[in-house]
């Protein structure tokens, strides 16, 4: 029986984002250790589950893949010292410049993502050459019944209004060249999180992304 998320964890996110301060977070400490320990030991099975269908996830740590729950608040105007989520990378390069996994919990507002997110410009120049040289192979990917079905368009976020220079403007690809993020994300309810088969469940909708990241990451590993 794989390890499933708690319901004292997602109480635990629930009241911190009521008691978002230092003194409280001291005070109730154990909540924190006990929530962390629960979502290391799903996301331990969550990564065996996911290695049959990508086995480079096999050497990821999950203490190492769970992002800090410290908000660094140097350059940010909101102050509040923690994240109210538990969040993972899964098989993301660093500094995320490899098409991968990531896990989000947080209450009412939980997801799976899979891609590459805020790639240097390097890497997304890349990326770009691919889809335009490619346009075909990408296209049946994210045009696929089972793909369309779960994610239906692309992140559109900070999408640029003109063809990206060096690219021509008339290219076929041209509406997917202008995107800066190559992510795709399914939304998660509460009950989908805490679910006990939770591990199997996610585990295949991250093998949906599975096509999609090979695809983003060709021209790093030809």
């Amino acid at each position: 029986m794989s390890a499933s998320i708690s319901s004292k964890t997602f109480d635990f996110l629930k009241k911190l984002n009521k008691n978002n301060n230092r003194e409280w977070f001291n005070e109730n400490k154990n909540l924190y250790t006990q929530s962390q320990e629960n979502v290391i030991e799903f996301l331990d099975d969550l990564i065996r589950e996911m290695s049959a269908f990508d086995e480079d996830l096999a050497k990821i740590d999950s203490k190492k893949a769970l992002f800090r729950i410290y908000r660094d608040t140097r350059f940010s105007k909101d102050k509040s010292p923690y994240k109210t989520n538990f969040g993972a990378s899964l098989g993301m390069g660093k500094g995320n410049q490899k098409g991968g996994y990531y896990l989000h919990m947080e209450p009412g507002k939980s997801f799976l993502a899979g891609g590459i997110y805020m790639p240097e410009s390097s890497v997304l120049k890349e990326v770009r050459k691919e889809i335009s040289l490619y346009g075909d192979d990408f296209l049946n990917i994210i045009n696929h019944k089972d793909f369309k079905k779960h994610f239906p368009e692309l992140d559109q976020d900070d999408k640029l209004k003109k063809v990206p220079q060096g690219f021509d403007k008339e290219d076929p690809m041209a509406e997917y060249l202008k995107l800066k993020n190559f992510i795709v994300v399914y939304s998660l309810k509460d009950e989908e999180i805490l679910d006990k088969n939770a591990v199997k469940n996610m585990s295949k909708i991250f093998k949906l992304m599975k096509p999609f990241n090979d695809f983003l990451n060709n021209p790093f590993f030809d």
